[in-house]
Parts: C-alpha cells; sequence; structure tokens
C-alpha cells in the first residue's frame, strides 16, 4: 500500500525507487519528528542496502519540493515531519526533547486578532513553547538545568 508521502511523491513527478519508497513510508508513519540519522536506523530496519547519503539526498529532496518541513527545536539536529499534518503548535520539554503536538483556537484567534490590528492579512503561523514540565520541589530547592535532547520516547499525543 502506497504511503502519504509516497502519493504526494508520485503527484509531483518524483521518481520512486525501492529506497526511496522505504524512506517515504518510515517517514509517514513516524509518530515522531525523527532526525535524518533516525530516519536512516528505522529505514535499514527495513531494507538495509540504504546508506546515509540516500537519506540526506532524499530528506533533502522532500524538504525541497515542499514535502517535508524541517524542524529546529534544540539539540543541534534537525528534525522532520510531514507539511501536510494539519495546523498544530509544537510543546518541547527543554529536560528531554520530548516534543508535544497540540491545537489551540483560542491563540489562532489571537494572532489573527493583532494580523488584523497591525493591517495584516494573516497567512501563517507558527508557535513552538519550551518548557520544563513542572515537579513537587522542596521550598528554596534550585530548578534543573536545561538540557534538551532528541532521544526522547514517543508517548501519548508527541510526535
Amino acid at each position: 500500500m502506497e504511503s502519504r508521502i509516497e502519493r504526494l511523491c508520485v503527484q509531483q513527478g518524483l521518481k520512486m525507487t525501492g529506497q526511496r519508497r522505504v524512506i517515504a513510508r518510515v517517514l509517514s508513519e513516524a509518530e515522531d519528528h525523527p532526525d535524518v540519522e533516525e530516519l536512516y536506523r528505522r529505514a535499514t530496519a527495513l531494507d538495509s542496502r540504504i546508506s546515509i547519503a540516500t537519506v540526506y539526498r532524499t530528506v533533502r529532496l522532500l524538504e525541497e519540493r515542499g514535502i517535508l518541513e524541517r524542524r529546529d527545536f534544540g539539540g543541534g539536529r534537525a528534525r522532520y515531519e510531514p507539511t501536510e499534518h494539519g495546523r498544530h503548535y509544537h510543546l518541547i520539554d527543554v529536560d528531554t526533547g520530548r516534543v508535544i503536538e497540540f491545537e489551540d483556537t483560542e491563540h489562532e484567534s489571537l494572532m489573527q486578532q493583532i494580523a488584523t490590528r497591525l493591517g495584516f492579512d494573516l497567512v501563517s503561523t507558527r508557535l513552538e513553547i519550551y518548557g520544563r514540565r513542572r515537579t513537587a520541589r522542596p521550598a528554596g530547592a534550585p530548578a534543573r538545568a536545561a538540557v534538551a535532547t532528541d532521544d526522547a520516547p514517543a508517548e501519548g499525543r508527541t510526535r
């Protein structure tokens, strides 16, 4: 069965080699925002002949064609998600690197009001919130240092 990203590639006239199909399938099935190294690990589990260079070239091509979006959530590695993923925003846990997707009509309404007030038609919005999960700390105890990673497991509605 053809994945959503495979269909977009075919619609744009991209040549779909077997290796590109595997990479497209891995991206379509991702429930997180994988970086190239993670895509490579997942793709080679399905086809050991795929090289890291092929993954980099494919990701770059899909990004250039507007099929993938590059995200930088900190940690020094670009991460990717399909462009046609619907309107959503990201909350990034600075301690674990976990990315939580959410929708917020109040935020959208506020952004529309701001654009209108300043004389603009809103074309798009992007919101990335960085935070730390609240934990019970003894009074006066210092907060933990911020360390962003990209290796957090997917759970809940995270990508």
